[in-house]
């Protein structure tokens, strides 16, 4: 040892930063000398963290690096170990503040983090899985026995939150064979026909039950995945049922097609970082027509919309895929009307067969305001501020981006509820998501309109998860899931004009 110790600091230093993370306690403890060069040794820890995980971003800071490392020693623990899913699961609320950290502040290309790879070398045992991710309200009644919820509604937020940033539902996907196009007996009773008693169901099956639930869409949640408060937090556990829903869909739908359509959201933590999305192709808008000569109105207007790009904190700007669900109304009718139940009852799971639409939209920015600004499109809010609380926010806010655009159906040009003008906002909550919104506009009337939060937080691929539903707030429906994500910062203008979306 005392050859060890005769070293200079810089070899120490070398030596040391070969060692696991988990030995340096040990290594510390060993005797007073290397105790006093490990603890407070903040180069040390840095160059050990930096061994294993992403870097920081400088917005981030300077970093208590010997904390960070003793935190992330503990997260390893929990995550290697071969406890069971019990005793995993009391240790729910670390693991998952813990992981947001880290996707967090994850580098932008998932290929090369290391936080991302280690997160998904971690998430491939089922203990984890079910300990971590399966612990939502949902899995009360849904999952396996090894899925349970957490003993507090807080955790169960967390393990949804937890969830949609892994990104891939958990929701085994039955064989081909066992997909049906065929329609409920329409001769049994409504109730009957939207629900399935006899068997035990899969996960999706309950997860649309709550997406569906019509009672969720409420002006307190913003008749989107928000908290039944008016508070504007997201309500994570609706997002995970939104999630679960389209994933199966997705799955069902690009199935069908015989790969015609790819896969979605089946890879793990994969765009749930911050600024993740990353264009194949540099931004740009369509040239005028090579016959015609642009308007000196027509130039200052693309000026202009290249000027609000630039200045768009949330990347709006460009082509975005889409996906909307729905049940026939018949359907959806039967499952929310055909009987009562207690306010506070759950319904019954259903796996009645959706329609599903592929959508390619266009977006590009049309105006952009302070932080804070309220839109006539916020009836529920005062005139005097958005209605949250921001007392306890940290950071500079961002400001309202409005944008608008154009929609088009991939699959199913025929259908009257596919091709549409868009127009929306795209905004910054008092808790520091990203909340979008989203009106559909056939022959100049606004008809539809969604509220979303996007997975992963500003400029994330993983993209936005929210509902659709009647502009008018009608109790009585339609409503269901939707979910869009970008694909590149290109944004074609009007095919037949050229003209920026801005002028109109």
């Amino acid at each position: 040892m005392s050859s060890l110790l005769e070293l200079s600091h810089e070899l120490l230093h070398c030596i040391f930063c070969g060692i696991e993370p988990a030995d340096l306690s040990a290594l510390s403890r060993t005797c007073k000398d290397l105790n006093s060069y490990i603890r407070g040794n903040r180069l040390l820890h840095k160059d050990l963290y930096m061994r294993r995980y992403d870097e920081p971003r400088p917005e981030y800071g300077e970093l208590d690096w010997e904390q960070e490392i003793k935190n992330l020693v503990t997260l390893e623990e929990i995550l290697e170990s071969e406890a069971g899913r019990d005793a995993k699961a009391d240790r729910l609320g670390f693991v998952a503040e813990k992981i947001e950290r880290l996707l967090e502040t994850a580098t932008r290309d998932h290929e090369a983090s290391l936080n991302i790879q280690r997160l998904r070398a971690y998430f491939k045992h089922t203990s984890n899985i079910d300990a971590f991710l399966c612990a939502s309200s949902l899995f009360e009644r849904a999952g396996n026995d090894s899925q349970t919820p957490a003993s507090t509604a807080e955790l169960q937020q967390q393990s949804a939150k937890l969830h949609c940033l892994f990104g891939v539902p958990i929701d085994p996907l039955p064989k081909r064979s066992s997909l049906t196009f065929q329609r409920p007996n329409l001769s049994l009773s409504p109730s009957s026909c939207t629900r399935m008693q006899s068997r035990t169901l899969p996960t999706h099956t309950y997860a649309r039950a709550k997406v569906y639930d019509l009672r969720q869409y409420t002006d307190a949640t913003l008749w989107g995945p928000f908290m039944d408060d008016g508070s504007q937090r997201v309500d994570w556990e609706k997002v995970e049922a939104i999630m679960i829903v389209l994933g199966f869909n997705l799955n069902k739908f690009s199935q069908r097609s015989d790969g015609r359509w790819p896969k979605v959201w089946d890879q793990a933590f994969v765009g749930a970082t911050p600024n993740s999305f990353t264009s194949h192709e540099p931004a740009k808008l369509a040239p005028p027509k090579e016959s015609e000569e642009e308007s000196e109105e027509i130039s200052k207007i693309r000026e202009l919309a290249l000027s609000l790009n630039s200045q768009d904190p949330y990347g709006v700007t460009g082509t975005w895929m889409r996906v909307v669900c729905f049940l026939d109304y018949n359907d959806l009718y039967a499952f929310n009307f055909s009987h009562r139940i207690g306010a506070q009852d759950l319904r019954d799971p259903i796996d009645t067969e959706e329609g599903i639409i592929d959508l390619e939209e266009s977006l590009q920015v049309t105006k952009i305001e302070a932080p804070g600004s309220v839109s006539e499109d916020d009836e529920w809010v005062s005139v005097d501020g958005d209605g949250q609380d921001w007392s306890s926010f940290k950071g500079d806010r961002l400001p309202v981006v409005h944008f608008r655009g154009r929609s088009r159906s991939l699959h199913a040009s025929w259908d009257p509820n596919a091709n549409s003008a868009i127009r929306g906002t795209v905004r910054q909550t008092a808790s520091g998501d990203i909340r979008w919104t989203t009106f559909s506009i056939f022959h100049g009337e606004e008809r539809w309109r969604s509220e979303g939060i996007q997975v992963g937080g500003i400029r994330s691929a993983r993209g936005v998860l929210g509902s659709w539903f009647d502009k008018d707030y009608d109790m009585h429906g339609p409503a269901g899931p939707t979910a869009f994500w970008k694909v590149s910062d290109s944004c074609e203008d009007d095919r037949n004009s050229g003209i920026p979306f801005a002028y109109y």
